[in-house]
């Protein structure tokens, strides 16, 4: 029972509200542009950026976290027995983190688009 919520919590959540988020705020956008007669691309095409936009925070941002919380706990029990590990346990964790990093910027980027 543990493991399937657990698998309900970090897949099959994430991988449905992610593009719903996307969904609802491309629709938001083409709501406001439709109100101020502005429109640069299609609409299908601004939803697609937007879905794309939250995958590339989403997706990233979930694989950082299971590599953060996995290799974190690696990097103290090393830290413990060796203390002359803390920079390589420390630069593990932050390697894990630059993937959220980098996430959030193609999302970014992808934003500016819309």
């Amino acid at each position: 029972m543990k493991t399937k919520m657990k698998l309900l919590l970090l897949v099959v959540v994430p991988l449905v509200l992610i593009p719903l988020m996307g969904t609802v705020a491309a629709a938001t956008i083409t709501t406001v542009e439709n109100q101020t007669g502005t429109s640069s691309t299609g609409s299908l095409d601004r939803v697609g950026i937007a879905i794309a936009a939250a995958l590339a925070i989403g997706l990233p941002g979930l694989g950082a976290g299971i590599a953060i919380s996995s290799a974190g706990s690696a990097a103290i029990s090393a830290l413990a027995e060796k203390p002359e590990t803390f920079f390589r346990s420390f630069l593990i964790v932050a390697l894990a983190e630059a993937l959220a990093i980098y996430g959030l910027i193609m999302g970014i980027l992808l934003w500016l688009q819309l």
